[in-house]
């Protein structure tokens, strides 16, 4: 018997919200730190280029970076971070022109990213019907989000993200709470709950606040995780084979990435399905 199901809205798709690692600089492989790992072959110190970096900002293991060792970097998601400091904040300049600009670049674009994600939790939430009582205040907040990427490089490396999150979180619990309040008998609170390595294959899941919760190599094979809180939720190596996380709200394409799934999975339309799946 197939599972009922609820019409949902499709979140707008934001082009400056996606990576576009065309107009960026490889920010990712040189900013960013390596800890050799299952999700990386090697140790790399922030500020220092992966060795796999060529010289025209591309990857040059692109098409095999899981196969030798570097998955971490298939899952990562700058939410168009790079293309934004290398284009708009930086109007261009290269991090290689000075020791001054790439740690100014470096610096601004681990905040650029956290902006840039909160800017697409508040779209979601804007495109959701059920949490219309707060829509002028998810606008206020993405228009204040908006305003500070576009500030210049000094302003937004001393921004304290924390304290701006901690804002628009309220808001963010507020949509969460009015779109699961549309679930019958929805799944128990497991906020920042230790799910590792659970079993909850078939688990009814529905309409649960997973925010923050701990699901790494979890078994949800077949669960129903519909309308599902998932904001947070650590989904690294979580099986996902056959699971219905339709409606699913604030699943982002590197939690996607980071889980195991099959053609089976059923998704909100947004996230779109890993290539190593």
């Amino acid at each position: 018997m197939p599972r009922d199901r609820q019409t949902l809205p499709v979140t707008p798709v934001r082009p400056d919200l996606r990576a576009d690692c065309g107009r960026c600089q490889g920010l990712c492989c040189v900013a960013l730190p390596f800890a050799a790992s299952a999700d990386f072959a090697i140790d790399k110190d922030a500020g220092r280029p992966c060795p796999n970096l060529r010289g025209d900002s591309r990857c040059g293991i692109h098409a095999d970076l899981r196969t030798k060792g570097f998955s971490g970097c298939t899952v990562f998601d700058c939410f168009g971070a790079g293309q934004q400091v290398c284009q708009v904040t930086f109007a261009g300049q290269d991090w290689r022109e000075s020791p001054d600009t790439a740690r100014r670049m470096f610096a601004v674009f681990a905040v650029m990213r956290q902006l840039n994600e909160i800017r697409w939790y508040l779209t979601e939430a804007l495109a959701l019907p059920a949490a219309r009582p707060v829509h002028a205040e998810l606008r206020r907040a993405l228009a204040d989000t908006e305003r500070l990427t576009r500030a210049d490089a000094a302003e937004l490396a001393g921004l304290d993200v924390a304290a701006h999150r901690a804002r628009v979180n309220p808001l963010l619990l507020r949509t969460s709470e009015l779109v699961r309040a549309g679930v019958p008998k929805r799944g128990k609170n497991r906020r920042g709950a230790d799910l590792v390595g659970a079993r909850l294959r078939g688990a009814d899941l529905r309409g649960a606040d997973l925010r923050g919760a701990y699901l790494i190599a979890a078994d949800l094979r077949n669960a129903d995780l519909r309308m599902a809180d998932l904001i947070g939720a650590d989904l690294r190596d979580a099986d996902l084979r056959g699971a219905d996380l339709t409606g699913a709200i604030f699943l982002t394409q590197a939690q996607v990435n980071a889980a195991r799934g099959d053609t089976a999975t059923r998704l909100p339309p947004t996230p779109t399905r890993p290539a190593h799946w």
